[in-house]
């Protein structure tokens, strides 16, 4: 049965009334379809219309969740339910581990019921109406007051929805209550025993009631199949996620852009790999990585029938910018993506200017330190078989002929009818760093955290990656930036030197061009106010086959006056 469901992207316009009624109104390009959901049993059972959606406010600029996340349902789940707290996909790809409960389950009851989120045999999900209820001015004022954000400040275009739509079923006897990528988590826990009981439900219907159209929040738009069983790694990487974004809000992906690489790096390039049928070691499928002329090939896949898997290449990005064109091919089963357009970019372009002892900015004040989008943890799943022998005796009745008697033989043999049984490795991998600023030790008078401005300070930055995949799966962190408040975070920054490389990886400040001894510092300038001199850093390029692993560090040092006070004046 051919499902089409499409993301809740929903591009909600606010409105000023003549009375200064502010309204969000919405208006977004979505579909959606039906799925037949298969038949339940007595101990593992799901009924249509038990559903609901998880909805966590994140700030449109930094990509961080505000307040708590909500749970809005039609229905009173029981309450000794088996659920998961109120953690967001956002908050398990930057590590937050899967923490069952039993009972205690808050959840909202909206005024005004929800439409049916989640298609089944009985009925599909009209997402146009899905559309209308979470961009109606109704479902703004009741999620901002729900979690305490001012109405005219959520829908300012400060602030995204995050919507993912949650299944209450009966697993083993037991209530539960789960997202999508909760359900995946779960699965994986379990060994696959979740999806044995309750395929149709957790891995089909509930990831693809909601998937994104275009890349958002570090979320990546899914272009695969649209119906069918799906794995847990495509359901981790891609499903079961919809957003709403209001009037002005900034996309923290832009459209029909390149994938960006960073110049001299190694990077992994992954597309999803389906297949209805199922794909043996009998005959394997290989998938072909053509990247600017330089072929790689993922050999020896197996997947199950009507199931997916991430597939890669890791290669190292040129020396210099430019554009370069991967396309994928697969001898079996079908790609989420045939081509892939690169940009190739250098970070190391724009450091700071040389400053001087006269330079002055009366009027500075300091601004908040940015926060870049961040995926600490990401998890990935490689199918494996294993022949299942069954062996089978095939009959061969022949009449032994003695003259007057005779008598009946079976010259058979023996036919192994066997199977293929199907198992996956789950890998994860996760990304923690630490960055150390401290002034440099040219600066006289400085102590520990405490120092004059104009004199120069280090950074140090630690990164660890620790990952049970092979090394063929993963990458460490290569690339390393820090902004500085005198330019606003912006404008100017200083790429970091890897001075040792691997999965403990260390960088520093090259060596800075206007340091009289050439130390690996950034120099403060001399009229910054006595305070906290903060420096904001953005670690990337950790690289896995579920995406790119980054994060946000900063570190300060307290200046408290200038050079100028180091200086004296002597006779002759």
């Amino acid at each position: 049965m051919r499902r089409k469901i499409f993301t809740v992207i929903f591009i909600c316009m606010v409105v000023l009334s003549s009375i200064t009624a502010i309204y969000a109104e919405g208006d977004g390009n979505i579909d959606n379809g039906s799925g037949g959901m298969g038949s339940g049993t007595n101990q593992n059972s799901w009924t249509p219309g038990n559903d609901g959606v998880r909805v966590t406010v994140v700030d449109a600029k930094t990509g961080k969740t505000v307040g708590s996340s909500i749970d809005y349902t039609n229905k009173t789940p029981a309450s000794s339910i088996i659920h998961f707290g109120k953690v967001s996909k956002i908050q398990y790809n930057n590590g937050t581990s899967l923490s069952p409960v039993k009972g205690g389950y808050y959840y909202k009851n909206p005024t005004n019921p929800l439409p049916k989120i989640i298609s089944s045999g009985s009925g599909s999900a009209s997402i146009e109406t899905i559309k209308k209820y979470f961009c109606s001015d109704g479902a703004a004022k009741m999620i901002a007051n729900d979690v305490g954000i001012n109405f005219d400040q959520l829908v300012n275009g400060n602030y995204k929805l995050l919507l993912e739509p949650i299944a209450y079923f009966k697993y083993q006897g037991i209530q539960m209550g789960m997202t999508a990528h909760e359900a995946a988590l779960y699965d994986q826990l379990r060994s696959g025993a979740l999806r044995s009981k309750m395929v149709s439900l957790t891995h089909q219907n509930l990831p693809l009631a909601m998937f994104l159209e275009k890349s958002d929040l570090g979320f990546q738009a899914w272009t695969g199949s649209t119906s069918g069983k799906q794995s847990n790694s495509t359901i981790l990487t891609y499903l079961g996620v919809g957003i709403v974004s209001y009037k002005d809000a900034p996309s923290s992906e832009p459209v029909d852009t390149a994938i960006e690489y960073r110049i001299n790096t190694e990077v992994i390039t992954a597309v999803t790999l389906s297949s209805s049928y199922e794909i043996n070691p009998d005959s394997p499928a290989t998938v072909t990585f053509n990247v600017g002329g330089k072929v790689y090939t993922m050999s020896n896949i197996v997947i199950p029938k009507s199931e997916s898997q991430v597939v890669w290449c890791k290669w190292t990005t040129p020396s210099t910018e430019q554009n370069v064109t991967i396309t994928v091919s697969a001898t079996k089963g079908y790609l989420s993506e045939n081509v892939i357009k690169a940009k190739i970019v250098d970070l190391d372009k724009n450091p700071p200017p040389n400053p001087t002892a006269n330079d002055k900015n009366n009027g500075f004040k300091p601004v908040s330190m940015p926060r870049k989008s961040q995926k600490t943890y990401a998890t990935w799943s490689v199918w494996w078989a294993k022949w299942h022998t069954y062996w089978v005796w095939v009959s061969n009745w022949q009449w032994c002929d003695h003259g007057d008697w005779g008598h009946w033989v079976d010259n058979g043999y023996w036919v192994d009818k066997g199977w293929y049984d199907f198992y996956t490795n789950v890998y994860e991998a996760n990304l923690t760093a630490t960055s150390k600023i401290m002034p440099d030790i040219k600066s006289p008078t400085a102590s520990y955290k405490n120092m004059k401005s104009g004199y120069g300070i280090n950074n140090v930055v630690q990164t660890n990656l620790i990952s049970s995949a092979p090394t063929s799966h993963i990458t460490g962190a290569q690339t390393v930036v820090s902004y500085f408040p005198e330019f606003e975070y912006r404008t100017y920054w200083r790429l970091l030197q890897c001075t040792q490389s691997g999965y403990y990886a260390k960088f520093e400040f090259k060596s800075n061009p206007y340091s009289t001894y050439g130390q690996k510092c950034h120099f403060t300038p001399v009229w910054y106010p006595n305070g906290q001199y903060q420096v904001y850093t953005y670690t990337l390029d950790a690289w896995t086959p579920a995406g790119m692993l980054s994060i946000n560090l900063n570190d300060y040092v307290n200046i408290s006056g200038s050079l100028y006070d180091d200086w004296h004046i002597a006779p002759k």
